[in-house]
């Protein structure tokens, strides 16, 4: 069974920092998009970052040049910096990988696709107070 486990949420001020990590089990070399999304309740989950297999990353409009993707191949972890964090932030995050092949009707491969994900963190909750 593939465990991402995620770490690092907590509460910040306004203008902090965290950073998050998650921890990939297997199929780390398997993936064709690795991820963090966002969710509040009520709303959709919202890719923050992603990075494909080839290491093109993606931003959301709202965190760019604030938050940053990476990965470290050697340990199978993903990693969220956030930095200049707003309350508007205040969410819960999820790390995901997708390990499927991509649907035949794509054009191209679309990482911001929660759906295409088939692997889930269990979340872990960042609130940023002002």
């Amino acid at each position: 069974q593939v465990q991402l486990v995620e770490s690092g949420g907590g509460s910040v001020q306004a203008g902090g920092s965290l950073r998050l990590s998650c921890a990939v089990s297997e199929y780390w070399y398997s993936a064709f998009c690795m991820a963090w999304f966002r969710q509040v309740p009520g709303k959709e989950r919202e890719a923050v970052a992603t990075i494909t297999n080839d290491g093109a990353i993606s931003y959301a409009d709202s965190v760019k040049g604030r938050f940053t993707i990476s990965q470290d191949n050697a340990k199978n972890t993903l990693y969220l910096q956030m930095s200049s964090l707003k309350p508007e932030d205040t969410s819960t995050y999820y790390c995901a990988i997708a390990t499927r092949l991509p649907p035949p009707s794509w054009m191209r491969l679309d990482c911001g696709a929660a759906s295409y994900y088939n692997y889930w963190g269990q979340g872990t909750q960042v609130s940023v107070s002002s």
